[in-house]
């Protein structure tokens, strides 16, 4: 009888003891110092931004984020701060039990540059995006009557734009009138390409591409100064 006391007491001093070791890691695992942060850059933008520049934004009651204990730290709130950047398209942030924080970063990517009285980049998804000082992207410039609240039609032109490799190549300038019709000009060639709306929009691409090719093997490209294809039937070429 007295032998299974014994062992009684023997199991409630062991589990005392493992309560009291895990509790006192906890605590010790609580307060220990979030490390400095393993920042990854997803998808292929990853010009932009820096890595100086996102670890600036992790920071947790106006200090650093490695300077702090792992139980302060909110990552919600860290997630929001990196998102408020206009750089940044997606954010996520995760903390191992050591006190190791990753940040995954996902930039914004540039289809257009407006360079009016402001300059900035539209994004892919319509949005605004600030210019960088550690990269220029090759992207068309967007000129003329531009309202940075009113890109729907700009955007739509720069998308289609972006996801065609031909016009990618070739197109270098996109101008929106006062009347927000579209003119643009390609690379290498001085004429004028009056789109119109954005009525028919592939139609008149195709169209386009289509003289082209044909004025390209015929080497008559440099004989005009404006090109017409606001008719969705025809192109109409005016001679210099």
């Amino acid at each position: 009888m007295s032998k299974i006391n014994f062992n009684y007491i023997k199991v409630i001093g062991l589990v005392i003891l493992v309560g009291f070791l895990f509790a006192f890691f906890n605590q010790r695992n609580k307060t220990r110092k979030v490390s400095a942060p393993n920042i990854t850059f997803l998808g292929e933008n990853k010009l932009f931004i820096t890595e100086s520049n996102v670890s600036k934004l992790l920071i947790v009651n106006q200090q650093p984020v490695s300077e702090q204990s792992k139980e302060i730290i909110d990552l919600n709130k860290l997630e929001s701060a990196l998102k408020s950047n206009p750089m940044i398209k997606k954010a996520e942030v995760f903390m191992s039990v050591d006190g190791g924080l990753s940040a995954e970063i996902e930039q914004k990517k540039p289809i257009a540059r407006v360079n009016t009285n402001e300059s900035y980049y539209i994004d892919d998804e319509g949005g605004f995006m600030p210019l960088s000082h550690n990269y220029a992207a090759r992207v068309p410039l967007v000129t003329g009557n531009i309202e940075k609240n009113n890109l729907a039609t700009v955007f739509q032109f720069a998308k289609f734009v972006d996801e065609d490799e031909f016009l990618k190549k070739h197109i270098i300038e996109i101008r929106q009138n006062d009347n927000k019709t579209i003119d643009f000009k390609i690379r290498k060639r001085d004429f004028t390409v009056h789109l119109g709306t954005l009525k028919q929009l592939e139609k008149k691409l195709n169209n386009f591409k289509a003289f082209y090719q044909k004025a390209l093997k015929d080497d008559i490209l440099d004989r005009y100064s404006v090109v017409n294809l606001k008719f969705d039937k025809q192109v109409i070429c005016t001679k210099k």
